[in-house]
């Protein structure tokens, strides 16, 4: 049996990635004349086309998106191979990337980093994005774990392994009150405007289910998807916001927000996702240990 040509395979991943052979060739440092030859050997061994042209890009055939599934897992187990082999000659540094859902708040996301940040010998890359995004990275080993609010389930080519990391209780918070007396749900929460994370928000389900089995009619002022920005509302709108403590962790420790009770049965949970790999990152069990133990 004749043995696959990986350096097609390299050229074919290189093109499925950027889309347009001109830049494809651009990086691969080869003629775009060359790179289309090699393209068409690998077609013909694979006996089926892998592109299909559209307008000056290229589309990738049904096959072809198979065979770049492959691809992206060969060439992420030689960055896997690579990284480990440099680690055990003794590399100095290590690098551990984590990608952390755009709607994560960031206060949990420092909070559960800060143990690195007094090593000097690691070397820490943070990419924010939508947890699609996250996943297509982590999947092609270009992340060594992702770190999200919304769980996710292993499927067929996508091994994920999801870890359970926090539960927080969801709380009521907004502007320092003049009462002493607790407050009280749902009673003094009738009539008061609400900043509410945004709809599509696992939080937000919680919540709106509980304002039902209450009967409580609220004042939306404001819905917010991004927690950095559900953050600067809860410190600046004079609205009474609806998240975790650790969203304003340092707005509460200044006495500028008040924590002013928890929403009973809501609450949102944070999970560490990573792939499958031969060799796991030690610094990603590190971190999930450190995690566990808090």
């Amino acid at each position: 049996m004749r043995n696959l040509n990986f350096r097609h395979l390299l050229y074919f991943w290189t093109v499925a990635q950027r889309g347009h052979l001109t830049q494809a060739a651009a990086q691969l440092r080869v003629s775009q004349s060359a790179l289309s030859a090699q393209i068409r050997q690998l077609e013909a061994y694979l006996g089926q086309p892998l592109f299909e042209r559209s307008g000056r890009s290229l589309q990738l055939t049904e096959f072809g998106a198979m065979v770049l599934d492959y691809a992206d897992s060969i060439f992420g187990l030689g960055r896997e191979l690579m990284a480990t082999v440099r680690g055990g000659l003794g590399e100095r540094q290590q690098q551990l990337r984590v990608g952390a859902v755009a709607t994560l708040s960031r206060n949990f996301t420092e909070n559960l980093l800060r143990p690195l940040f007094s090593r000097p010998e690691v070397r820490l890359t943070l990419q924010s994005g939508s947890l699609e995004e996250l996943l297509e990275q982590l999947r092609v080993h270009n992340l060594d774990v992702v770190l999200s609010n919304r769980p996710v389930v292993a499927e067929v080519g996508r091994p994920w392994r999801c870890m359970p990391l926090s539960r927080q209780a969801v709380c009521l918070i907004g502007p320092p009150r003049a009462a002493r007396r607790r407050f009280r749900l749902p009673d003094d929460l009738a009539g008061m405007r609400l900043v509410l994370p945004g709809p599509s928000s696992d939080v937000r389900s919680q919540f709106d289910l509980w304002c039902e089995r209450s009967r409580l009619t609220i004042e939306v002022v404001a819905e917010v998807d991004d927690m950095a920005m559900l953050r600067l509302f809860a410190r600046d709108s004079g609205a009474i916001a609806v998240l975790p403590e650790v969203v304003v962790q340092d707005e509460l420790r200044a006495g500028r927000l008040q924590r002013y009770c928890a929403v009973p049965g809501v609450f949102e949970n944070f999970y560490a996702i990573t792939a499958f790999r031969h060799s796991p990152s030690p610094l990603v069990q590190q971190l999930l240990v450190l995690a566990r133990s808090k």
